[in-house]
């Protein structure tokens, strides 16, 4: 008898679990699925589209800017640095080379598994002074051979994308005077190409450029694009700068840019996308970073904060350019904002030093703005 009460006192119990110990499950997972879910970032929604990037200062190599981390790598996949590896700093003397934070660079994007730009091999600017003192062309290979299979060659199979020759021509599209030009010519462009691919076979190789989307410009970066191809040398790809502002270029000369590189046998990089709020001086020539002129309120008319009619225009035109990116997405390689965010830019020092500027997607908090919200609406 006593069996029998301790059986129906067992399935009593079974049923009371029944009736409201699954009324509660079923209530704990209705919440678990209304708790908001984790934010995805950037990289995550363009994954299948193309790497989203952002140029790294020394405060980021060497893990100094911790909330520029994060976003680092809650939003990027890329990462290009801004100016250790040019010529003056990795390549000071000759047959002398500082790697200790183009090392760290490295690290920093294989540590977090990215898709790493190597920035840049040869270039006018930035360059080390004692190179300005070669005599000719047979010294010139000489010295371009030991600075690119030194640096190439250390680091092969680390960075995945060299701008191998940066801001080679003029605003007509003819090749701009420089100590590579007057030694050897157009040759030099040659011999870059070929001694990259040589020191690093599986990098990809891109010649990298600002106002690649005027026209005489244009047709100059696709004659080095030619150049090269019927040498049968390797390019990959031409980085087109987004030095940009909030009303040009427009759309369409964008447009015409990507399809025109397309159609010359090469892949698309935006490298250095950036949108400034601020008004240019007059004579303003492109990024040209040896250019300075003289501030005024006129040209630092946001001191303090931006006005909130101007973070709609910046998150427009931002979600305009996305838009047009996602649209050609089968071209294009790679967009990298030139900076983390608004306090690390550049444009804050230049044209005009001392100014605020705010032309990136993220404020100088380190909180998304406006416009990495319109950006980020496209993909959701």
């Amino acid at each position: 008898m006593v069996h029998i009460y301790r059986l129906l006192y067992a399935l009593f119990v079974l049923i009371l679990f029944t009736l409201f110990g699954c009324k509660e499950h079923d209530k704990k997972l209705t919440s678990e699925k209304e708790l908001p879910s984790k934010p995805i970032g950037l990289k995550q929604n363009y994954k299948d589209d193309f790497f989203i990037g952002a140029a790294v200062n020394d405060a980021l190599i060497e893990k100094r800017d911790s909330l520029g981390l994060e976003l680092l790598k809650t939003e990027f996949n890329s990462i290009t640095p801004e100016n250790i590896m040019k010529w003056m700093h990795i390549h000071p003397g000759k047959g002398v080379y500082d790697f200790s934070l183009p090392d760290a660079y490295v690290d920093l994007g294989e540590r977090y598994q990215l898709f790493t730009v190597g920035h840049t091999l040869v270039w006018h600017s930035q360059l080390a002074e004692w190179v300005t003192e070669v005599k000719d062309s047979t010294e010139l290979k000489e010295v371009m051979e030991d600075h690119i299979n030194t640096i190439v060659g250390r680091y092969k199979g680390k960075i995945d994308s060299w701008d191998v020759v940066n801001e080679a021509l003029k605003e007509d599209g003819s090749l701009r005077e420089s100590v590579f030009y007057e030694l050897a010519g157009e040759k030099y462009l040659e011999w870059a190409f070929e001694l990259a691919a040589e020191a690093d076979p599986e990098a990809q190789l891109t010649y990298n450029d600002y106002n690649l989307t005027n026209p005489e410009k244009r047709a100059g970066a696709i004659s080095i694009v030619k150049q090269l191809k019927d040498k049968g040398l390797k390019i990959d790809v031409v980085g087109m700068q987004g030095h940009w502002n909030l009303k040009g270029p427009s759309l369409e000369e964008i447009e015409e840019s990507i399809l025109a590189y397309h159609k010359a046998g090469v892949k698309v990089a935006i490298t250095e996308l950036d949108i400034t709020v601020l008004p240019y001086p007059w004579d303003l020539e492109g990024a040209e970073v040896s250019q300075n002129f003289e501030g005024s309120e006129f040209m630092n008319p946001y001191p303090e904060s931006l006005p909130d009619s101007v973070q709609r225009e910046l998150a427009d035109r931002y979600q305009s350019i996305f838009k047009l990116f996602l649209k050609h997405k089968d071209k294009i390689d790679r967009v990298t904002f030139w900076g983390i965010n608004d306090g690390s830019s550049w444009l804050n020092g230049w044209p005009i030093k001392n100014r605020t500027n705010y032309p990136l997607l993220f404020d100088r908090s380190y909180r998304p703005k406006d416009a990495y919200k319109s950006v980020l609406a496209l993909k959701n």
